[in-house]
């Protein structure tokens, strides 16, 4: 396969991530890059790479044929239109847009002009998320209770513009909107019953620097995404629990521990001491009656998103982060910032 000529718009952080693969990436050659502060574009020139004069020049670029679109969240539309528009393939950043009417704007321009178009779910390659997937659809754990999905941080929001509404700021689009996909992901894109929602507002007013969601799924599976920017202990990554056994992963980085039972019934548990009293109930298993393993961090390569998405331009391979997919994640977001500002749960069928 040829390579093909990427731009990306944006040079910060994440603009900054997807030159740095680009450079490294054996189905893209990086063009170029464009920022609107000036003082960016220097720092790519800086960095061996062309900065673009502005987005008219990028788009009139006839030998770039991918745009990635890495800047504030309520600029994407805007950008994704008019690349589509002028031919390019298009990866946007999550969240892709502030709102199902955006989204479906930028869908129907894709549509229109047959320029391919997604969104950047990165997380899909992360490994925790790829260990816990592959464990519940081996269904080792039985029927899922329920699943929990946690990012736990002290520092409260980063940067700027994050922190403000008119920017599409706050921790649902920030983080949530990850931890919603992996758990579409996760459960095979179940169809999702209802969403409850409450939020945090412990070092800003104006955005959630924190989300607690509870997803109730049509096949049962009850799913937490919880987003903390004010957690100076955090909880475990993911917990699964079947009624078969649990999984447990502490940080992203480390073996996730599996225990499944052998059988349930035991000999009559001995009463053990806990703090100042005795309890049966919640003594320990027998060992005879369960197994533990470890599961270690497995290969993940994060240029499969760009390879993919190649290959979909080719008309290879269908892409893999879907419109139908990027509705779904973005109408769940619209349903918990509804469900916060009501207090109530809200119904759904998504």
């Amino acid at each position: 396969m040829n390579k093909k000529k990427l731009a990306v718009i944006g040079y910060g952080g994440m603009g900054g991530f997807h030159c740095r693969h680009a450079l490294e990436s054996d189905v893209v050659e990086l063009a170029g890059v464009y920022d609107i502060d000036p003082a960016r574009n220097e720092k790519a020139r800086t960095d061996g790479i062309r900065p673009y004069g502005s987005l008219e020049e990028v788009l009139n670029d006839g030998a770039v044929e991918i745009v990635t679109v890495a800047t504030p969240n309520d600029t994407h539309m805007d950008i994704v239109v008019r690349a589509l528009m002028a031919g390019k393939a298009v990866i946007c950043e999550k969240p892709v847009a502030l709102s199902s009417r955006q989204l479906d704007e930028m869908i129907r321009v894709s549509n229109e002009t047959g320029s391919l178009f997604t969104v950047h779910q990165n997380r899909r390659w992360d490994t925790d998320k790829m260990r816990v997937q592959a464990l519940y659809e081996k269904g080792e754990l039985g029927r899922i209770i329920d699943i929990e999905s946690r990012v736990h941080g002290s520092r409260g929001i980063p940067g700027d513009w994050r922190k403000k509404p008119e920017h599409g700021g706050g921790m649902i689009l920030d983080w949530g909107v990850h931890l919603i996909d992996q758990a579409f992901c996760i459960v095979g894109w179940q169809r999702l019953a209802s969403v409850y929602c409450r939020n945090d507002y412990v070092t800003t007013n104006e955005v959630e620097d924190g989300c607690h969601i509870v997803m109730e799924f049509e096949n049962g599976v009850f799913y937490t995404v919880e987003v903390g920017t004010c957690n100076y202990v955090s909880l475990p990554r993911f917990y699964m629990r079947g009624e078969n056994g649990s999984a447990v992963i502490v940080n992203w980085n480390e073996p996730m521990k599996v225990v499944v039972k052998r059988q349930f019934s035991e000999k009559d548990a001995t009463p053990v001491r806990a703090e100042s009293g005795l309890t049966k109930t919640m003594a320990p298993r027998d060992e005879d009656t369960t197994y533990s393993y470890e599961v270690p961090m497995p290969p993940s390569d994060v240029h499969d998103f760009y390879r993919n998405f190649c290959r979909a331009i080719d008309g290879e391979e269908e892409q893999i982060v879907t419109h139908g997919q990027m509705r779904r994640v973005m109408r769940t977001m619209e349903a918990a910032f509804e469900s916060a500002r009501l207090g109530q749960v809200i119904k759904t069928s998504i």
